[in-house]
């Protein structure tokens, strides 16, 4: 275990299994479809990866990334895109993949912003569901972890750019990110 880490929440074996039910219960949704993967970057990166491996039906992805953190623990709720898709969405069957569903807004103005862009569907796939943070309602459609209020890093989530390579999601130590 890392010398940062309060205590790991969901280790690799966990995480494995459930991003392979995603996959499964995705592809059964989807099937005979194709699907466009939006993965939202940095953090859904790895999830994503594993993710893709797992489904069975036709997919093609891209990825956007925004910011609404800069290097602190909380949203600021102000959103930015800093990379945005490489092609058009119109008449598509997108899946956003996201890693941690929060307060919610990031993914609100993403939903919104893509829903502009008039797919033939929207569908959101989260790995972390952080209800008790919830400031916006959003509608996730595939969640794989219902968590605590609790900071956490590892499987593509960061603290300032680091902890992203841990196999497993682990509880920061509170120092390490108030200090």
């Amino acid at each position: 275990m890392h010398p940062d880490v309060q205590k790991i929440l969901l280790s690799e074996e966990q995480i494995r299994e459930r991003v392979k039910e995603l996959g499964q219960q995705i592809s059964q949704d989807y099937h005979a479809r194709e699907v466009l993967v939006v993965g939202i970057l940095k953090g859904a990166m790895i999830f994503l990866a594993d993710l893709v491996r797992n489904l069975s039906v036709s997919t093609y992805f891209d990825f956007m990334a925004v910011s609404s953190y800069g290097s602190g623990t909380k949203s600021s709720g102000a959103v930015r895109i800093l990379k945005d898709l490489d092609k058009s969405i119109e008449g598509k069957h997108v899946l956003i993949v996201e890693d941690i569903v929060d307060t919610g807004l990031t993914l609100k103005y993403l939903v919104e912003n893509l829903k502009s862009r008039n797919p033939e569907s929207l569908k959101i796939c989260t790995l972390l569901d952080k209800p008790d943070r919830r400031t916006v309602d959003v509608q996730v459609d595939y969640t794989g972890f219902t968590i605590p209020n609790e900071f956490v890093v590892g499987y593509g989530l960061d603290f300032d750019e680091r902890y992203r390579n841990l196999p497993y999601i682990a509880v920061l130590k509170p120092e390490v990110y108030q200090g």
